[in-house]
């Protein structure tokens, strides 16, 4: 079996894009895809078994791929990674910001060493990586970055380290935008909802069957796959694109939208089945949470 993308064949073809994160849940079905339509694809991370498994899925399914281990938080680790991939591919074309963590916790019980880490791992690492494919490759060549952030419009309880961060990444990805458009390269950001990803095994399992009812507070009434972020990521990198830098996509089925006191109407077994709310799942080794397993 191989990835069933949406997009043409040989999009990616001869192009170079990171993928930090690259070794699990959203990062590792977007690092297939992109390597299904042609890619190179180089992920970043801490963990090298994660990704070198990632790696030898990708090129068992006849794509390229390799890997940098890298802490992104981590100046030098950083200038040094990037360098790397210039020296060994001549250049990077594309880069998706999407390693990131958190932990729940309210506000009062949040450390600074706490709020650090995560601010660090969720704005000031993809800071980084951005800024050194800029100066070291992007600002001779163009090319496109998309920073994934999160659902955190209007608030975040619970993770307010997280919302935080993650609002300060989205007026990052403005500001880039502006200021970095000049030399040809496009800036982004994707923003997922309640995405079934392997990531929801990191939280307590306490907090399970509350995931588990999370759905149904979603009007599509369910959640959304690992591939139909993916798509929206491998979009903003694409050609089709070109006209679009600046802006947040948002991947979350409306939830946003929902209010107190309207009584919403989500979508049944029978509104499911519907064409245009069918889940997408074009990632064929995708794997299913073990919380809803």
């Amino acid at each position: 079996m191989s990835y069933r993308s949406v997009f043409t064949p040989h999009l990616f073809a001869n192009k170079v894009v990171l993928v930090t994160g690259g070794g699990s849940g959203i990062g590792r079905c977007t690092a297939h895809e992109l390597a299904a339509l042609g890619a190179h694809t180089v992920l970043i991370g801490r963990k090298p078994e994660k990704l070198q498994t990632v790696v030898e899925e990708i090129t068992q399914d006849g794509g390229s791929a390799s890997f940098q281990v890298c802490d992104i938080r981590q100046e030098d680790a950083v200038k040094q990674t990037v360098a790397a991939v210039v020296a060994a591919r001549g250049r990077i074309d594309g880069l998706v910001n999407n390693a990131g963590g958190q932990y729940m916790t309210p506000l009062e019980a949040i450390t600074a060493k706490g709020w650090e880490a995560v601010t660090n791992t969720n704005l000031t690492g993809g800071f980084l990586m951005a800024r050194e494919c800029f100066v070291q490759s992007m600002h001779k060549h163009g090319g496109s970055i998309v920073n994934i952030v999160a659902d955190m419009w209007g608030s975040m309880p619970g993770m307010g380290h997280s919302g935080a961060a993650r609002a300060g990444m989205v007026s990052l990805t403005e500001t880039a935008a502006v200021e970095w458009g000049g030399r040809g390269v496009r800036v982004n950001a994707v923003a997922p909802g309640y995405i079934a990803s392997s990531g929801m095994d990191n939280y307590p399992p306490e907090v399970g069957p509350m995931l588990r009812e999370m759905g149904k507070t979603l009007p599509l009434g369910r959640f959304g796959t690992e591939s139909e972020v993916a798509a929206g990521i491998v979009f903003l990198l694409s050609p089709a694109a070109a006209f679009i830098s600046g802006t947040t996509l948002r991947i979350d089925g409306a939830r946003p939208q929902v209010r107190m006191g309207w009584p919403m109407r989500v979508a049944d077994a029978k509104a499911q089945t519907r064409d245009a709310i069918q889940p997408f799942n074009g990632f064929h080794r995708a794997q299913t949470p073990k919380v809803f397993s």
